[in-house]
């Protein structure tokens, strides 16, 4: 199974008697799934239908969805429900001074669902609406889901090209000169060589003890360990494919966590130098990762 991004956009459009009707969905990253959906009055249907057959498709994204009708027959023709209205106005009346309430205005009471309707005939209309939308809305997830495999297929790309310069530098880090026994050997003696010049006082047994801790200390074998297994986990996530972007994103972390740590212990300037460019690698593939599903 592919990997998919979270971005993309998809539109699909079609006519049903007098209405025009258009879906756009535009998705972008998130850390869950959050659907955002907008539809005209009287279609609330298709927002359930919505949300039901997007969270279906996807598991993480920021999924902006919206409805657009058109009539050629003109805007609908609103008509007041005048008993609900003066209901609603008597039970105002009718509340306590104390309430602390606001005289009602038309323009909020107008807002309250039941208060205005719409003709007979526009509702029909609306209606007849209902079927052909909702195959435009299976065809507009449908072409969201390619655009998001699509783009996936792109980032894959770039993911695994970045996880083999790791892999690259990891093993240059573990073959480099700076880490063979006879290079830590000689550094260290130097070291002790220097502290003993600069006083006599100093105790040479102990001064050999300390040296021994810092280069155990000093030795980055776990860390390049743990890149190689990181390596091969990745690897493996990838080829699994599916709604794997949190778990890529995890690994990732802990790349940069080995990364630091390396940096830290290096005893060599050409170490060192390993160890930034994994970090400036690790952080760029971390960057296409938060893009993942």
């Amino acid at each position: 199974m592919a990997i998919e991004s979270m971005t993309g956009f998809a539109r699909a459009a079609g006519t049903a008697g007098i209405h025009g009707w258009a879906w756009e969905i535009r998705s972008v990253n998130g850390r869950g799934l959050d659907l955002r959906v907008r539809v005209p009055p009287g279609l609330e249907l298709l927002a359930e239908a919505a949300r039901k057959r997007l969270s279906g498709a996807f598991s993480r994204g920021t999924l902006h969805v919206n409805l657009a009708v058109t009539s050629d027959a003109g805007p609908p023709r609103p008509r007041i429900n005048e008993a609900v209205l003066v209901a609603l106005l008597e039970a105002v009346r009718k509340l306590p001074g104390a309430a602390g309430i606001a005289p009602p205005t038309y323009d909020g009471l107008l807002g309250i669902r039941g208060v205005v309707d719409y003709a007979e005939e526009a509702q029909d209309a609306l209606a007849a609406l209902e079927k052909p939308a909702l195959a435009g809305l299976e065809a507009a997830a449908d072409a969201l889901k390619d655009a998001r495999a699509g783009e996936g297929r792109a980032l894959e790309t770039i993911i695994r090209g970045h996880l083999a310069t790791i892999a690259r530098l990891t093993g240059e880090a573990e073959a480099h000169p700076a880490r063979s026994n006879d290079a830590i050997r000689a550094r260290i003696a130097a070291q002790v060589e220097a502290l003993l010049g600069a006083s006599g006082g100093l105790d040479p047994q102990r001064l050999h003890q300390e040296a021994a801790l810092i280069a155990v200390r000093a030795d980055i074998r776990e860390e390049i360990d743990r890149l190689h297994a990181h390596v091969t986990a990745l690897r493996e996530l990838l080829d699994t494919g599916g709604p794997i972007g949190r778990k890529l994103d995890f690994l990732s972390q802990e790349f940069g966590r080995e990364a630091s740590t390396l940096c830290a212990k290096a005893n060599d300037p050409g170490l060192s130098r390993i160890g930034l460019e994994l970090r400036t690698v690790v952080d760029q593939m971390r960057e296409q990762v938060q893009n993942v599903e």
